[in-house]
């Protein structure tokens, strides 16, 4: 018998290792249909799993019902299982350079369990060459095995978009990869236990990398084109949305928009391509140009702020802002990467007091990622930036902010939410 076969009697086991917003749902999906293991180094983690609670606030207690699940972050638990599934985060650190270190400590923990005939495919957003030329060189190592002899590895990128419950993991068309002909087939005809649509069989493992992160890639440039366009368009006293609405009559006119660039996906991905790019000495131009303007939007956005507030004759010292959402989009509790941290940064800078609000994020992690936490909302603000387009926040209107604002306040509003719908203050987006 093959792997395949082995997992769907149940005589193998998939082991899932990181279990955030990517590794928890693929890990009930496989539960769902065959045995797993969820692997996490973070005991507290586990331990809310184990009762049925995302960390992440994705799931609900009814994702995890009818599941045949194990949740341990003991390493001797995953002597168990046979095929791997490695969906550790990809972060960059302070230099935007690829932080590889959950990667590779992954890699190191599989490679201590590793038998002659598992299979390990890894799920996190890497650059080209990095599964090989990175982690199969780490798994040799801990394992005493030889790859490709004694083991095979794949990879499969996750393709999950946090908050979204239509394009999910057993929904969308999943890019499959192996090291052979073998693992591609055994390692297509394991996601298609559970991915509907099926499965796109890469030619290689390099090509699956390089179709991962050319997909934020992608969409970062457009954005960032949008958020240049924006200032443009400021400048010259037209709103960007009223252009974008008159240009997408056009048939075949990208339909992006302005707005904050940041999470663990787009803001973090094309990190990882253009360092690739300067290790084979090319500088990636049209890309690092993208990150560049996403990257500084935030603070674009509170000096904006700050200008109209100096307009309307107010000492911006002794201003009041109040920041609605902190999270990196809206209706998600995750607050990686958040360009709201931007803001909140320029604004401070100016001497201005800042009271941040969201629904959905948590005052404890924010302060302890930013230094900052959450406020009860108050009144008496002399601007109000509606950061992140959270459903919450979708019906307010001139009554709204005349019962939080004073007199010549200053709306922006980051995603034009409001356009045609404030009246009484100077309104302002992107």
């Amino acid at each position: 018998m093959n792997i395949y076969e082995k997992i769907i009697k149940k005589n193998s086991t998939i082991a899932v290792i990181g279990l955030g917003y990517v590794g928890l749902p693929i890990a009930l999906a496989f539960a769902k249909k065959v045995k797993v293991i969820g692997f996490d180094i973070n005991e507290k983690r586990v331990k809310m799993m184990q009762n049925g609670v995302d960390p992440s606030n994705e799931l609900s207690k009814k994702d995890f019902a009818g599941c045949s699940i194990s949740f341990t972050h003991k390493l001797e638990d995953l002597k168990r299982a046979n095929f791997f599934i490695i969906a550790v985060p990809t972060p960059i650190d302070e230099h935007n350079l690829p932080d590889l270190k959950p990667l590779l400590g992954a890699s190191t923990t599989v490679g201590k369990v590793l038998k002659k005939g598992d299979y390990v495919v890894y799920e996190s957003t890497v650059y080209p060459g990095c599964t090989e030329e990175d982690c199969i060189p780490v798994l040799e190592e801990h394992s005493g095995l030889k790859f490709i002899k004694d083991f095979k590895v794949g990879y499969s990128p996750e393709r999950i978009n946090p908050g979204d419950k239509e394009h999910t993991i057993t929904k969308i068309l999943k890019i499959v990869s192996g090291c052979d002909k073998e693992s591609l087939e055994n390692i297509s005809s394991v996601y298609e236990i559970i991915v509907e649509p099926g499965t796109h069989k890469a030619s290689s493992i390099k090509v699956a990398e390089a179709a991962k992160i050319i997909e934020n890639t992608q969409r970062d440039v457009n954005i960032a084109l949008m958020n240049e366009l924006s200032i443009i368009f400021s400048r010259l006293g037209i709103n960007t949305y009223d252009v974008l609405e008159a240009a997408g009559t056009k048939w075949n006119f990208l339909r992006f928009s302005p707005g904050l660039v940041g999470g663990h996906c787009i803001g973090v991905d094309p990190y990882y391509l253009t360092y690739k790019a300067e290790e084979l000495g090319y500088h990636a131009r049209v890309i690092n140009s993208g990150r560049y303007v996403n990257d500084s939007m935030g603070f674009y956005v509170a000096k904006t702020c700050v200008k109209k507030i100096i307009a309307a004759h107010k000492n911006i010292s002794k201003s009041k802002v109040l920041v609605m959402g902190a999270t990196f989009k809206e209706d998600v509790s995750d607050i990686r990467n958040s360009k709201v941290a931007d803001i909140v940064k320029e604004l401070k800078s100016f001497g201005v007091k800042v009271e941040i609000v969201d629904p959905h994020a948590d005052s404890d992690e924010l302060k302890h990622e930013y230094g900052f936490g959450l406020n009860k909302l108050g009144k008496g603000y002399d601007g109000v930036i509606v950061a992140v387009n959270h459903k919450e926040y979708k019906g307010f209107d001139d009554k709204y902010f005349s019962g939080i604002l004073n007199k010549n306040g200053i709306v922006v509003d980051v995603k034009g939410m409001y356009k045609g719908k404030i009246k009484s203050f100077t309104y302002w987006s992107l």
